[in-house]
């Protein structure tokens, strides 16, 4: 392939060839962008948009006021505030004042939050007022906190120009967390030259330019967002921020590419099922215009596309399926879909994108032959510093190449091709925990987690932070958590938990306690109380033995029906999202079959019908259709806003 700088001069919309070279931070690439494009639209969020222009200008006037209060190169800014305009302007303000970001959800639990705080030492929290009486509660050391919009005013007075750039390309960007298998989760840090590499190595395959619009339709504390804010940003496209509950509503947000002309789409498999499912119930299709849709986040099925190619072919839009880590920064493989792909079963996720090198090794960290599985290993500029305050972790993870350059041949991939790594010295190579095998033509077969680690709809989960949280509950023993698909296509968590001696475990009081302290993402489905764990002969645990939950659940033994106008449309929605045909009000949405993506659509359905708006949180707190209505009753009603249309399902014959 050709080198990071090539590029076809003739393709105008391209930028020039020293745009993203890793010599400059992201913030000033993007700056550059502003200084070609100023009037184009960089940011969308519902009725408001930014010029590029006026995200610059808003970003250096918050980077000028972080600057004041002592943010430099490697200073830790912790970010928590909603989807929206805000959201930009937060992580690039924070950028342009030589900061990293630390993203902190505000839909994550205070339990979490008071963890990733504690952990990170943040010395500026940017957040909304909303959230402060809350953040700060949870904080366990001294943090300055700036809250977008009660302190923007003073904020406003600093200057808009750009301020002097103070970090290099080798100084933080951002800190993710991801789940951690100790029962708490661990910060990856990621550089700039690792992000703008990414782009670079990229570019050749994708040719983004000002003319692609980009939804950010991850939560940016999820790496997938990384690319969907800098795949816009950097080029002059243009990025629209997904509300929410649109993000949660397939139809809604076919609505939104279609209104917003999307060129570029980046999706997990999971999100992208419930899209097509979507496409194929609307009354009339609307004209689609994306160019790319690029799948990354969790294993492929590739026969789940096949609706889609029968309506849209394989050339336009290009589907791509991409594999890729945190810890890698995004993405590491690249692989065009095409219609012949339907037929097969495996997840094949191609080959390295061009700065990056995966190994198949054994355990002796030796290449395996074509077509054997081993565990992948990355090597490459795109493999980030290590995790935040985990020395022994890192050391563990990251590891020196045993591929050193000047032992090379005939190890250096299990195709024999001759490669080098750099970005590190000595270069390093990331030890995945996933499995795979070669193929015969150089591709690369996804053949899932060598460990505990799962991806559900596209979030990473350690089950063992599922299992450590559980048996810290005073009734519980023990417990095993663990991904079923007693319907296909259907992923769900199931615990299964043994009480402390005549201890009662009751399943609503567990999933509360979970929800208290963990993502809804990590709430499972189904609660099973068992006498003992099955043990296989060795002593382990027999996971095949575990009992296979109800998964559509059963309606209450004690059936009364819903008493009130509040309760019986409470009722109605139940039985269309969970299809079951009667509810009574004992009855408890989770134990018939519901989930996190189906209580967000429950939490829409109900802004929808009874102008509520519900706090997901309160769902797990009173899963009952009575104590529901209880909540419901409580929530300030919201006048209801029928300005925009919205695509109705077609109706069946």
């Amino acid at each position: 392939g050709r080198g990071i700088g090539d590029r076809e001069e003739n393709h105008s919309l391209t930028p020039n060839p020293y745009h993203l070279t890793p010599s400059f931070c992201l913030h000033q690439l993007f700056e550059e962008q502003v200084e070609k494009t100023p009037d184009a639209i960089a940011v969308v969020f519902e009725n408001q948009q930014l010029t590029y222009r006026e995200l610059n200008d808003r970003s250096n006037q918050l980077a000028n006021y972080l600057r004041s209060l002592g943010v430099g190169a490697d200073v830790l800014v912790g970010i928590c505030v909603e989807r929206s305009l805000e959201t930009i302007v937060g992580i690039l303000g924070i950028l342009k004042a030589g900061g990293a970001y630390v993203p902190l959800d505000p839909d994550y639990p205070t339990e979490r939050l008071r963890f990733m705080l504690s952990d990170s030492q943040v010395s500026v929290l940017l957040t909304q007022q909303k959230f402060v009486e809350t953040l700060y509660t949870t904080s366990l050391h001294q943090v300055q906190i700036v809250c977008l919009d009660r302190d923007w005013e003073t904020i406003a007075e600093h200057s808009n120009a750009n301020p002097e750039n103070t970090a290099t390309p080798s100084n933080l960007a951002y800190i993710i967390y991801t789940s951690g298998s100790t029962g708490q989760p661990k910060g990856v840090l990621v550089n700039h030259s690792n992000v703008v590499r990414l782009f670079a190595a990229t570019n050749d395959r994708y040719q983004f330019n000002e003319q692609d619009v980009w939804t950010l339709f991850h939560s940016y504390a999820f790496d997938f967002s990384v690319w969907e804010i800098w795949g816009a940003l950097l080029y002059g496209g243009k990025l629209v921020v997904v509300p929410y509950l649109v993000t949660r509503e397939p139809e809604s947000f076919y609505k939104l590419l279609v209104t917003q002309k999307v060129t570029v789409l980046n999706q997990t498999p999971s999100a992208f099922r419930q899209l097509i499912q979507a496409e194929q119930s609307l009354a009339t299709v609307g004209d689609l215009q994306l160019r790319l849709v690029i799948f990354g986040g969790e294993a492929l099925e590739p026969k789940s596309l096949q609706p889609w190619f029968e309506r849209h072919g394989d050339t336009i839009p290009q589907l791509v399926n991409m594999y890729g880590i945190t810890e890698t920064t995004v993405h590491v493989t690249y692989r065009p879909l095409t219609i012949a792909d339907v037929n097969g079963v495996a997840s094949v996720i191609g080959r390295p994108i061009p700065d990056l090198q995966v190994y198949v090794l054994d355990r002796h960290l030796q290449p395996v032959p074509v077509g054997v599985t081993g565990e992948m290993y990355v090597g490459g500029a795109g493999v980030t510093r290590g995790y935040l305050n985990r020395d022994e972790l890192t050391a563990q993870r990251f590891i020196s190449s045993p591929f050193d350059r000047t032992v090379r041949a005939g190890l250096v991939d299990n195709l024999g091709n001759n490669q080098t790594i750099s970005g590190q010295n000595p270069p390093l190579l990331y030890k995945t925990g996933d499995l795979a095998r070669y193929l015969p033509n150089g591709e690369l077969e996804y053949l899932g987690r060598i460990d505990n680690q799962v991806k559900i709809r596209g979030f990473r989960i350690e089950l063992g932070e599922i299992e450590t949280l559980l048996v810290k509950h005073p009734a519980v023993w023990e417990s095993v958590v663990v991904v079923r698909e007693d319907v296909p296509g259907d992923k769900r968590l199931v615990a299964y938990v043994v009480p402390k001696g005549e201890a009662s475990v009751q399943t609503d009081e567990l999933r509360q306690f979970v929800a208290n302290q963990l993502p809804a993402y990590m709430v499972p489905n189904t609660f099973v109380v068992l006498e003992s764990l099955p043990l296989t002969s060795n002593g382990k645990v027999d996971y095949r033995a575990l009992p296979t939950p109800n998964v559509k659940g059963e309606t209450s033994d004690k059936y009364e029906a819903p008493r009130t106008p509040v309760e019986e449309t409470l009722a109605q929605i139940w039985m269309e999202l969970l299809k079951v045909e009667r509810v009574g009000i004992h009855d408890n949405f989770f134990e018939l079959g519901g989930h996190s993506l189906l209580a967000t659509q429950l939490v829409l359905c109900i802004r929808d019908r009874l102008m509520v708006d519900l706090p997901l949180r309160d769902l797990f707190n009173a899963a009952t259709l009575a104590d529901l209505a209880q909540s419901i009753a409580n929530l300030p009603q919201q006048n209801s806003d029928q300005t925009t249309p919205r695509i109705l399902p077609r109706k069946r014959k």
